[in-house]
């Protein structure tokens, strides 16, 4: 879906900060959407001020028999991580958070870490990796892999299986979770269950259709994409490890959920992802969301919100049941 002529002058901003409509856009969304910001991420303090601003506007979870505990699992540096512990776990995932690599902390991710884990039943291991551009590639990914090597040596002390070790994310956080999975089957470290992908950014060429196409959509635009990975590589890159999308082999790697948002940057290169995950020999449930955006999950009242955050706990405990 190209926009152009009227459609696409209706996408400008105007004085009155209101947007036109985008074609097949689901109506619960798109009446939030003059809501949402339109910053970039030139200026990361700034940006990081407003995460947090969206992040304490939405409804706190229910954490009712849940034990939350914040700890430092020692690294180069220390990580600092927030557990939740759900009762009767079996499994846990390693979760990262999204923010284009520059935002996002324990406090903006609280809200969606707990609700994962009240959805799931698993212990979620929210991480609080180091962010660019102070520090850039392989900082982040480095901080993910010191956190799920203690959860896999520490596994009984959280209370789970050590064969039951998830990892996850969204956005940025769902990239760094593909490139975890790469970096442990590379090294022969922990084993991964499972892999839990929500809209993950995976190839910094933007090069799909929907990265040419989709340079104007609410909450992600192609610009901010450029600005994400230009804050976290720092410079040209080749690196599967920093963009997973890269990777020519992908098999051997844990089965995986990936689910995509139809009105998103992102949406080519997860799909494509998916097929070559697929044709690799490995398990891959894909969903393609139709009608939403990048984030638009966030919108709790939206009933194709609420059956995204549903879907997510209960592929989730599935994958760490069997």
């Amino acid at each position: 879906m190209r926009l152009s002529g009227p459609m696409r002058d209706g996408w400008r901003m105007t004085s009155s900060r209101m947007l036109g409509r985008m074609v097949g856009m689901d109506p619960e969304l798109e009446v939030f959407v003059p809501l949402f910001p339109r910053g970039d991420l030139s200026d990361p303090i700034t940006a990081r001020k407003g995460l947090m601003g969206l992040a304490t506007s939405v409804p706190a979870p229910d954490t009712t028999g849940m034990e939350v505990e914040d700890l430092m699992v020692p690294a180069d540096p220390d990580v600092p991580v927030r557990i939740y512990r759900p009762q009767h776990a079996e499994g846990a995932i390693v979760w990262l958070h999204g923010g284009g690599f520059v935002m996002g902390n324990l406090e903006t991710e609280h809200p969606w870490a707990a609700r994962l884990a009240g959805n799931s039943g698993a212990v979620v291991i929210s991480v609080a990796y180091r962010l660019a551009p102070e520090h850039r590639f392989p900082a982040a990914l480095d901080d993910a892999y010191a956190v799920l090597t203690w959860a896999f040596e520490h596994a009984q002390a959280l209370g789970v299986d050590p064969e039951r070790i998830a990892v996850g994310g969204h956005s940025a956080g769902g990239g760094l979770a593909a490139a975890l999975a790469l970096s442990a089957r590379d090294e022969q470290g922990p084993p991964i269950r499972f892999q839990l992908l929500n809209q993950p950014q995976l190839d910094d060429r933007q090069e799909t259709w929907s990265a040419r196409t989709f340079t104007d959509t609410p909450w992600m635009t192609r610009g901010k994409v450029t600005q994400a990975w230009g804050h976290y590589l720092g410079g040209p890159n080749s690196s599967p490890y920093a963009a997973p999308a890269r990777a020519e082999d992908l098999s051997g790697l844990p089965p995986a959920y990936i689910a995509t948002a139809e009105l998103c940057p992102n949406r080519d290169e997860d799909i494509v992802y998916a097929l070559r995950l697929l044709q690799s020999g490995v398990p891959v449930e894909l969903h393609q969301w139709a009608g939403t955006f990048h984030g638009s999950q966030a919108i709790l009242s939206a009933e194709v919100s609420q059956r995204q955050n549903a879907e997510l706990g209960a592929v989730l405990r599935r994958a760490l049941a069997y």
